[in-house]
């Protein structure tokens, strides 16, 4: 119950960072939008963005590989109460860091010497100032390449010791350096020099946040070069932890330039449309994933350290049950609200309505992706707690075909919804693979998984439809943004209280304990003030 407890705790305090760090990066995406557009500078930027995002947001992120590796391998070795760290978890923490540097440095060198080339490459375009120009915006935003890999270790780091309030806070940084430079630029950036920039200093600065944390934990940065396998066998289990998930990470990024491929066939401003639907799509889902899978990765590490099995599973089918129960109101919320949504957040200055149909077309069908995202990813914590990397490298590498396969056969019918309906169905596949392997090891009992889910599913659809009729019949003037933000925060309010009303008459578990909980923490307070 105390482990319980602490992981509820911890997971409102990371969504409570987690909506602020996701609404300074929806601001930001705003002010982006209204200087530039959906047009060639955003596109050059956001092309440009995927290869240092690789570095500082899938390798050093939430989930990523040092991220993941670090706690998989350093919760078995601290204790989070103790004042100082071991000599030799020290030693390991600078080995680590040691070859990570030397790595990125390396690679950030070889991105900036062949920056065109690279660009030319994965962009399947014959506008070469598109080109030039984001290969101009890569060659300033190298230097993030270096920072991500070390930002992955200390995110993981400060995790290990229950730290989670400024990890999970520094991603703001970048977002808000570039909201800063971009207002003070007053839009005479005509070729997104300065968003670059202001990228390269926002990566430099989280670093810079969190480096205090881990020197307050007692970790003193000293270079080792310690990298035999065999005099070093904890940093063995690191590398063969980080080498396939770095992998898996990679492949998750070549989806994304199969993705860039084929949308540099579509029209101008394709790729920015999808880069929007999906910062949209992650500002619900990312603030879930992250604020109950962060606190509840140690935990699995910790109890496959103890074999406790029984438990592993009670904690997956808690965490995954309460992020469906949340993530499927917010799937219909998403297909009925849209267009109006998109509307109200970008549709001013250089982004036009047809922009705003581009994104609303990408977002409905990525939208179809959250249940099996909830699930991949929860699934993917529990591997990497057994020190398993390899599946989900594996398995993720052998969708890579699949995307592409999917892209070509949909693109010509449902040009730029066909990318995000794609990215959906991999999405699913890969959960299913690796939810079926998993079974080869411990048994989760997916009987339960599924009994809650089809109850939600029912309890969504009933909801949403009925809330549907009055979304049709209340119509709302397009100029007037105050009467549709109104319409559009009543229909999501009221779908939400159906879907929960509903969700209760279908004795959906979840719902009685949210209940009980907001009745105690009532008679809780009212009872001191009795007291008082």
């Amino acid at each position: 119950m105390s482990r319980e407890t602490s992981l509820l705790k911890a997971a409102w305090l990371i969504a409570f960072v987690t909506i602020i760090s996701k609404f300074v990066g929806f601001l930001r995406d705003v002010i982006i939008a209204n200087y530039y557009g959906a047009g060639m500078v955003s596109d050059a930027y956001f092309y440009a963005y995927q290869i240092p995002s690789l570095a500082i947001i899938l390798i050093g992120g939430v989930g990523g590989p040092f991220h993941s590796a670090t706690v998989s391998v350093f919760a078995k070795l601290v204790n989070p109460d103790d004042k100082m760290p071991e000599e030799k978890v020290n030693k390991l923490f600078n080995t680590f860091l040691t070859s990570s540097f030397i790595v990125f440095a390396l690679l950030s060198i070889l991105v900036f010497v062949f920056s065109e080339q690279i660009l030319n490459f994965i962009i399947h375009s014959d506008n070469l100032q598109l080109i030039k120009l984001a290969s101009g915006h890569l060659r300033i935003m190298t230097p993030v390449i270096l920072i991500g890999g070390i930002i992955g270790i200390y995110y993981g780091l400060l995790i290990t010791y229950r730290n989670f309030l400024l990890p999970n806070i520094s991603p703001v940084m970048v977002s808000l350096t570039i909201i800063i430079i971009l207002l003070f630029s007053g839009g005479n950036d005509k070729y997104g020099v300065y968003l670059a920039v202001a990228t390269s200093i926002g990566a430099l600065l989280q670093f810079l946040i969190q480096a205090p944390g881990v020197r307050k934990l007692g970790y003193r940065i000293k270079p080792n070069f310690n990298f035999s396998f065999k005099n070093n066998p904890e940093f063995k289990n690191l590398v063969e932890l980080v080498f396939p998930a770095a992998l898996s990470s990679t492949i998750g990024q070549i989806y994304v330039y199969v993705d860039m491929f084929f949308a540099s066939q579509l029209k101008e401003g394709a790729w920015t449309a999808i880069g929007y639907a999906n910062r949209v799509f992650q500002f619900p889902v990312g603030i879930l994933v992250t604020a109950f899978l962060v606190p509840l990765f140690p935990i699995f590490s910790k109890l496959v350290g103890e074999k406790k099995y029984d438990e592993i599973k009670y904690y997956f089918h808690k965490g995954v049950g309460l992020l469906n129960f949340v993530a499927i109101p917010i799937l219909f919320a998403i297909i009925m609200l849209s267009y109006d949504v998109i509307q109200l957040v970008f549709q001013r200055g250089m982004f036009d309505s047809k922009a705003t149909y581009m994104v609303s077309q990408a977002l409905i069908f990525l939208s179809f992706a959250i249940i099996p995202y909830v699930f991949r990813d929860s699934i993917t914590r529990i591997y990497y707690s057994f020190n398993d990397s390899r599946t989900p490298f594996l398995v993720a590498f052998s969708s890579v075909v699949l995307k592409f396969i999917l892209n070509a056969l949909f693109i010509k019918s449902m040009g730029i919804a066909a990318i995000t309906l794609s990215t959906s169905l991999v999405t699913l596949m890969n959960a299913f693979i690796l939810g079926v392997i998993l079974l080869k090891r411990i048994n989760l009992d997916y009987k339960i998984y599924f009994k809650n889910l089809l109850k939600m599913l029912a309890a969504a659809i009933l909801a949403f439809s009925a809330n549907y009729v009055l979304y049709i019949l209340w119509n709302v003037a397009q100029d007037s943004w105050i009467l549709l933000l109104i319409k559009t925060i009543v229909m999501f309010v009221l779908s939400m209280l159906t879907y929960v009303v509903l969700s209760a008459l279908f004795k959906i578990e979840f719902v009685g304990e949210l209940i009980e909980r907001i009745k105690n923490y009532i008679k809780q307070k009212f009872g001191c003030k009795r007291t008082e």
